[in-house]
């Protein structure tokens, strides 16, 4: 019988955690969570800029995988019909990049706001250096949705994509970020998505054990 595992990190902070999770899920795997324990220097760290922190990690049999793109890659080999990516070659193409763009940027977006879905603020003034980011994560989502028509950002279902920017949608919620009516929709959709729904109940059902970061903006 395969084995699987998903070793993830906290389920209210962990938005490279939660991003790995959705994927597996969307690819129909089967799979085990495994929780991993982080001392406080690595809890920071997983807040501001989580790909150093190596969750979430998939096992699958014997092969090891920890970055949370090469995941999508593998569940994409190994489940060619979920879905993951889109079947048109210039459509999957235009995913590959935003989903690529996520991976590697916003790094001011993340330091701003960090996941916490156990919080919701009425208002949050979002310092400079993190309205670019915010900016462009609108322009994505505008131009995808304008081109797929919704409601998701590359039409009926959701993709890889979706899966790396639902924690932002999460983002956006928490710190009241204003969307025009075509991004809220969006992120309603993202939102109340039954994965997205299953994940933050699991999220608030955690401990609240993680330090609070001090950081200056």
């Amino acid at each position: 019988m395969t084995q699987a595992t998903l070793t993830i990190s906290s389920k209210n902070y962990s938005s490279w955690s939660l991003r790995g999770w959705l994927l597996c899920r969307m690819a129909g795997l089967d799979f085990t969570e495994v929780l991993v324990e982080l001392d406080d220097n690595a809890r920071q760290e997983l807040l501001l800029l989580s790909p150093s922190v190596l969750v979430p990690r998939l096992t699958h049999d014997d092969v090891t995988v920890w970055d949370t793109l090469a995941i999508a890659e593998y569940l994409h080999e190994i489940a060619p019909k979920a879905g993951l990516w889109p079947a048109a070659q210039a459509i999957r193409a235009r995913c590959r990049s935003v989903s690529g763009e996520m991976h590697s940027g916003f790094h001011n977006l993340r330091s701003a706001l960090p996941m916490n879905l156990k919080s919701k603020h009425e208002s949050f003034k979002i310092f400079s250096g993190a309205r670019p980011d915010v900016e462009r994560v609108k322009t994505i989502w505008t131009e995808c949705l304008d081109a797929s028509g919704g409601p998701w950002l590359f039409g009926g279902a959701p993709t890889v994509a979706d899966a790396m920017y639902a924690p932002v949608c999460a983002r956006f919620r928490t710190y009241a970020v204003e969307l025009e009516p075509q991004l809220a929709a969006y992120s309603d959709t993202v939102l109340s998505w039954p994965l997205m729904i299953e994940w933050t109940a699991g999220a608030i059902a955690e401990p609240d054990e993680i330090v609070e970061l001090e950081v200056e903006f």
